[in-house]
């Protein structure tokens, strides 16, 4: 199986890049396979356009670059989104990446009278936010109850895709070697649920 891993950090030597690659390193250790879409390095354009709008209202197609990045997530079997947490939410680079390819006729449909089809019901999103507080303060706030909301259920629930976990890993709780430890493991599990059904399904 095939992960797509979605980095959105601006300097390659993050905590966020050494997750990323740390979830790789797990996915190898399974037998699966991955792909690291570094959003920086590759110069993806988060700005919603006039070209994005067109597409959103059927108008035109994909521009090409929206295009390639939902090519990219329909070769994976699960997604991976590794992020900092920038003011109780995602980067405006992750979130630009959203707007722009997470479209009307691809992730979902909008239909008449307030309805919409879910499209994207076969992808298991896997969600790795790091942050800089602890989780008291972000129990305290309600901030990850309100990230869950607005990211888990407000993005992905929208277009059908089941977020199969969502971690938080606190830099002022744990130490980097074992959040690393976290992302390793969560590489290595991203498909053994996958794997017990085929199992099942053999016997």
């Amino acid at each position: 199986m095939h992960a797509l891993i979605v980095v959105a950090h601006p300097d390659p030597k993050s905590l966020s890049h050494s997750v990323a690659a740390h979830v790789a390193e797990g996915v190898i250790c399974s037998g699966d396979t991955f792909e690291i879409a570094d959003l920086t390095a590759e110069a993806f354009d988060p700005r919603f356009s006039a070209a994005d709008i067109a597409l959103h209202l059927r108008q035109a197609p994909a521009p090409a670059d929206v295009a390639a990045e939902q090519a990219r997530i329909d070769r994976a079997d699960a997604l991976v989104l590794v992020y900092p947490v920038y003011w109780w939410s995602m980067p405006g680079l992750l979130k630009g990446w959203i707007d722009r390819v997470f479209t009307n006729g691809w992730a979902y449909d909008e239909m008449p009278g307030d309805k919409s089809i879910k499209k994207l019901g076969h992808l298991r999103v896997h969600l790795v936010a790091i942050g800089g507080a602890t989780m008291r303060t972000y129990a305290r706030h309600g901030y990850f109850g309100a990230m869950k909301t607005q990211i888990d259920h407000g993005i992905f629930g929208y277009c059908g895709a089941s977020v199969a976990t969502s971690e938080l890993l606190l830099t002022e709780e744990r130490d980097a070697a074992s959040h690393l430890d976290t992302a390793r493991a969560i590489g290595q599990n991203l498909f053994a649920a996958a794997s017990r059904g085929k199992t099942a399904d053999a016997a």
